[in-house]
């Protein structure tokens, strides 16, 4: 039986002729034979991709090699199989899409980085602000208790939603997490910029919290959202673990999301099985009844 990997990985460090590297890289990892999606901006890397244990150790070898990312830090999953398709590597003006007013440096500019056992410890406390820094969508399959659902669809929506909302908080700790730690970098590097002085990350970001032999995912509510084949995978490790996403039709605890079956749509949402079946994948009658007359012209 072949065995699989998943590597989860980013940095920010200046890169040289960027878009340049992005295609000797694309070939590289064609070469190889892995697969997954890898962003290079001149500000750094950003990647999750998967192939066999083999294929695997070779990329992480390589890419330690060059002088630019010999600290990269790999988040490492086992695998039953490919996470991914096909492969990615694109050239993009920023790692994480923000289109702030100010260029900043995550690596100088960005609040302190909490390990695990750190962040765990102070989530318990009443008098610091949890804010989840990903999507509403991912919050919604699960998060850290008592953590703040901010309202954006993207993440250069953060900029004018913290303005709108968490001003009057300047005085208090803010905590912040994500999936691997990247939008973390930049969220509170953001929030410095704007007066917020004692801010926070997860080191890591979740998917190491699930991982530290200590804390082993306490505290977090739910599965994590990921950006692969997997969707959704698990976070906490002990009989604490829960289920907080919710059905789009019914309501009752889920952890699957899908695509709304009508290609027009394509909304994604959680679903429970039984609900997928009566409804057939779409998120609602009207993407139903629009698909049917579609296809009957």
């Amino acid at each position: 039986m072949t065995l699989y990997r998943i590597l989860l990985f980013y940095k920010y460090v200046a890169i040289p002729d960027a878009e340049a590297f992005a295609a000797e890289h694309l070939q590289y990892c064609k070469d190889l034979g892995v697969k997954g999606r890898i962003l290079i901006a001149n500000e750094g890397i950003n990647g999750t991709l998967s192939g066999t244990v083999e294929q695997t150790e070779r990329y992480v070898t390589d890419l330690r090699r060059n002088p630019l990312f010999s600290d990269v830090v790999f988040k490492i999953d086992d695998s039953e199989e490919h996470a991914f398709k096909k492969i990615f590597v694109r050239y993009k003006k920023e790692l994480v899409t923000l289109r702030y007013d100010k260029p900043l440096n995550p690596n100088t500019d960005g609040g302190a980085r909490l390990k695990p056992k750190e962040f765990h410890d102070l989530l318990q406390r009443d008098d610091v602000i949890v804010l989840d820094g990903r999507s509403g969508y991912e919050y919604d399959l699960g998060h850290f208790r008592n953590a703040i659902r901010p309202e954006v669809d993207s993440f250069r929506e953060f900029p004018q939603w913290i303005r709108d909302n968490l001003t009057d908080h300047k005085d208090k700790k803010i905590l912040t997490y994500c999936t691997g730690g990247i939008r973390c970098e930049m969220l509170t590097a953001v929030m410095r910029n704007e007066g917020f002085e004692d801010v926070a990350q997860l080191d890591g970001g979740i998917v190491t919290y699930g991982k530290d032999p200590e804390v082993k995912g306490r505290l977090f509510d739910g599965n994590c959202y990921v950006f692969d084949e997997r969707v959704s995978v698990r976070i906490n490790q002990t009989d604490e673990h829960v289920l907080v996403g919710k059905c789009h039709h019914c309501g009752e605890p889920t952890d699957r999301y899908i695509n709304c079956a009508d290609d027009t749509c394509h909304l994604q949402h959680l679903v429970c099985s039984d609900c997928e079946t009566e409804f057939q994948g779409y998120c609602s009658s009207e993407c139903a009844e629009n698909d049917h007359a579609v296809s009957i012209g």
